[in-house]
């Protein structure tokens, strides 16, 4: 589920069920590997809740030697309101491509930082300025910039306000023209708060929105504001390459990257993707599978093991799913990882699950560890693959992930009936506009209610009317047209029209508030 406060804390308090740890085999690095059981299936007991193409990344630059030229001190520049983002992918050539040398000392919470930005204008206008979404800014004392350049040479008419960073340009970029921003600067990492993910625990680092990004532009920048609940992040697609250095040579990463080496750096690389995410502890424990080409790696602490192979048969259960009913899933690895938040939160092919999860998994699929896994994981496609704005349209990506839970339970535990639906669903009586966007959202039990749980009625309802045939191939058809791009509401229905000759007005009608 996302960035979001306590979203499925309510959910639930399960049946805790004690197991003895399988015993794992010792591996260089500090990890170690337990073999999952491809075959572990639930057992049926009840329990109820408390309430395009791929473009390789360059390696053009070498490791950073020397900080690009320092910047003087910035001054403030008005930046053009948004409007509704477009909907076509931007081409793989292209697309954004970030370089990072980036060094973690981990027991000293802190990252430095050269990064390179390859930006080419595909605004259709000429652009003056560009914005970049800073997201350690918003914590004080937590980011430093030290330098700042365009194409080598330095770049001193910049702002950096709260989580904003508008870079004026040197000169004009044209429409289809091409240029290099390199940023030098550092973290200072802040104690990871209960609500989110970013920052440190004693014994865990996790970076996520970590480094500036472009942010989309559609008549003007979008970045919109936080909000204590919901994603107000909008992302275009892009392509990353992260070298990192760790000080501690037991500290076990997890990536949204496979590691390779690359001189003195370990190097990881991610293609099309919305944004790039690590943690690192020097307490992992690891468990990896596969489905196909795809790595599937468990990363979890002492005491979960049963938890943490659990996790394993979920994700190949998903992905496998998922797979065939919406898209290929489109990263070379997928990193489920533990860490202490209210429930989980998706990035591009690495996912967090509550510790809380592990240590009350009851060794069956009715379990928070296993819907909220699987519903992370369906944020690969629903957020990964296909963009949106979350921030104004939530639902098309958390309603999507929610039915696809319903998904994940009718076709790996058809015995369970209507378990998901009664338990997940309708034992909340949700209501409220599907529409709902994270500011009108009144109180995060309303906001979650019309846009996860309404959302999945409404999916739910246009698939009965239109039947199973239209239904699927419609998914199918809504992923690979808006793989790498963003998706609205109106795009979602215009595809959905495509698939049948149905009336599904009505539905719309009474699902949503403003209907496109």
């Amino acid at each position: 589920m996302s960035r979001k406060l306590a979203s499925l804390c309510v959910l639930g308090i399960w049946m805790l069920i004690s197991c003895a740890p399988a015993a794992p085999a010792a591996l260089p690095g500090g990890l170690v590997l337990v073999t999952a059981n491809p075959d572990a299936s639930a057992t049926p007991t009840p329990f109820q809740p408390n309430l395009s193409q791929e473009t390789p990344v360059p390696s053009a630059l070498p490791a950073p030697s020397e900080a690009p030229p320092t910047a003087l001190p910035p001054t403030a520049t008005p930046v053009p309101e948004p409007t509704t983002p477009p909907s076509t992918p931007v081409p793989a050539t292209s697309r954004t491509q970030y370089i990072l040398y980036t060094t973690l000392a981990y027991s000293g919470h802190s990252v430095s930082v050269d990064e390179t930005v390859r930006y080419v204008n595909t605004t259709g206008t000429s652009l003056s300025s560009v914005v970049l979404a800073v997201e350690p800014n918003l914590w004080t004392g937590c980011f430093s910039l030290a330098g700042l350049s365009q194409d080598d040479a330095a770049l001193t008419n910049y702002s950096l306000n709260g989580q904003q960073l508008t870079v004026n340009l040197n000169g004009p970029l044209a429409p289809g023209a091409a240029t290099t921003l390199r940023l030098n600067y550092s973290l200072a990492l802040p104690a990871k708060r209960y609500e989110g993910t970013f920052g440190y625990l004693g014994y865990q680092v996790n970076l996520t929105d970590w480094f500036p990004f472009v942010v989309p532009y559609a008549g003007g920048w979008i970045l919109h504001d936080p909000m204590p609940f919901g994603e107000h992040l909008v992302y275009d697609a892009a392509d990353f390459e992260v070298n990192l250095k760790v000080d501690d040579p037991a500290v076990v990463v997890a990536a949204s990257g496979l590691a390779e080496a690359n001189g003195d750096w370990t190097r990881y690389r991610l293609q099309g993707a919305r944004t790039f995410s690590i943690s690192a502890s020097d307490r992992f424990l690891v468990q990896e599978s596969a489905v196909g080409p795809i790595v599937i790696r468990s990363y979890y602490f002492a005491g979960d093991e049963n938890a943490g192979d659990r996790v394993l048969t979920m994700a190949k259960q998903s992905i496998a799913l998922y797979d065939v009913k919406f898209a290929p899933y489109s990263y070379p690895v997928l990193s489920v990882v533990e860490s202490d938040v209210p429930d989980g939160q998706e990035f591009d092919a690495l996912v967090f699950l509550a510790s809380k999860f592990y240590s009350d998994y009851n060794g069956t699929a009715k379990s928070n560890l296993v819907v909220i896994g699987t519903h992370e994981i369906a944020h690969q496609w629903w957020f990964g693959l296909v963009g949106s704005d979350q921030a104004l349209e939530p639902w098309l990506d958390e309603a999507m992930a929610v039915y696809s839970e319903r998904l994940f339970f009718e076709f790996n535990y058809p015995r369970y009936g209507d378990w998901w639906w009664n338990y997940r669903v309708n034992y909340f009586g949700a209501e409220g506009w599907v529409d709902t966007d994270i500011y009108n959202g009144a109180t995060f039990r309303a906001y979650t209610d019309a846009v996860y749980l309404n959302g999945s009625d409404f999916i739910q309802a246009i698939r009965g009317r239109i039947g199973d045939d239209a239904f699927f191939a419609f998914l199918k058809d809504y992923a690979g047209r808006y793989a790498y791009g963003r998706a609205t509401t109106s795009d979602f229905l215009a595809v959905l029209g495509e698939h049948t000759s149905v009336n599904f007005s009505d539905i719309v009608a009474s699902y949503f508030q403003q209907p496109p």
